[in-house]
């Protein structure tokens, strides 16, 4: 095992706002599933759908989550460049919940078509995929140490870089 270094509790601290709201998103797609599923007896049909119409509906839907999830990777990944890279006064910590919370909010997307879908009338396996999928992408685009680590640091070499050199006469 290699050894790293033990991480700064400021580090750590930096992290609970991003952890929150993960957490939270977690929360709010156990709650898609619980409430839909308790309620589902009591919803009203006043929308219907032919089956053909949620088969191709269903369909859009697989392909957005297929395609959101490394989107949502990519979106993330340039994201961290540019908290690394961008010249703004703005600190590593609210640049990478920034990070953090464009990445959740898009995967949590992905749970909210498996609920659409089911109050249109499609079955319970289209919640509970959708939702496991949004679960993944949760767990994948979660907030980590190493991540905000590089940003810190990049952000501090940046800095002294900037730092004019003192001159001794």
């Amino acid at each position: 095992m290699p050894d790293r270094p033990a991480p700064s509790p400021s580090l750590n601290d930096d992290l609970r706002l991003p952890w929150i709201i993960t957490y939270g998103m977690a929360l709010l797609l156990l709650a898609y599933v619980i409430v839909a599923y308790s309620y589902s007896a009591s919803i009203p049909a006043a929308i219907t759908l032919t089956e053909e119409q949620r088969l191709s509906l269903r369909t859009i839907f697989y392909w957005l989550a297929i395609l959101t999830l490394p989107l949502t990777n990519l979106i993330r990944h340039i994201q961290l460049r540019l908290n690394q890279t961008m010249p703004t006064a703005t600190p590593a910590k609210n640049r990478y919940f920034l990070t953090v919370l464009v990445s959740m909010a898009l995967i949590e997307s992905i749970g909210l078509y498996g609920l659409l879908l089911f109050y249109l009338g499609d079955g319970v396996n289209s919640l509970f995929i959708f939702s496991g999928l949004s679960a993944l992408g949760l767990f994948l685009y979660r907030p980590k140490l190493a991540e905000y680590r590089s940003v810190v640091e990049a952000l501090a070499d940046k800095q002294a870089a900037n730092q004019p050199l003192s001159q001794d006469r």
